[in-house]
Formats: C-alpha cells, sequence, structure tokens
C-alpha cells in the first residue's frame, strides 16, 4: 500500500509540472487516387495543476496511514 502511496505522489508530481499534452492527428486534404495529400493537426489536452496536487495530497495522506499503522 506504501507503494501506491509513492506512486501517486510522482503521479502528482508529474501532472503538476507537465499541465499540458500535445498530440496530433493526420487528416486527409486531397486524395487523387495515388496522390494523397494530409496534414498534421494539433490538438492540446490541459488540466489544472491543482489536479496534480489533490493527487499529491492523497497519496502523501496513503503513505502517512501505512506508516502510522506500523
Amino acid at each position: 500500500m506504501k507503494s501506491t502511496g509513492l506512486v501517486l505522489i510522482v503521479i502528482g508530481l508529474l501532472l503538476t509540472l507537465f499541465t499540458a499534452f500535445k498530440f496530433f492527428t493526420k487528416e486527409k486534404v486531397v486524395d487523387l487516387g495515388p496522390v494523397e495529400i494530409s496534414r498534421d493537426i494539433p490538438h492540446y489536452l490541459s488540466w489544472s495543476p491543482v489536479i496534480g496536487i489533490v493527487i499529491i495530497v492523497i497519496g502523501a495522506i496513503i503513505v502517512w496511514q501505512v506508516s502510522k499503522k506500523k
């Protein structure tokens, strides 16, 4: 259970530091038989750093509770 808390802390840190993710998809612009023209369309996925902080707190509570039981 302690490892789960530590993993949550690491994930929370990453979500706090990196608040956006950019990825591309391809779209066909022209399709003339053997000739095909496509373009990359960027998409952004972003989230609030507060989500990362909440996950860090949850992970810290889990680690604290496990260490308190011992």
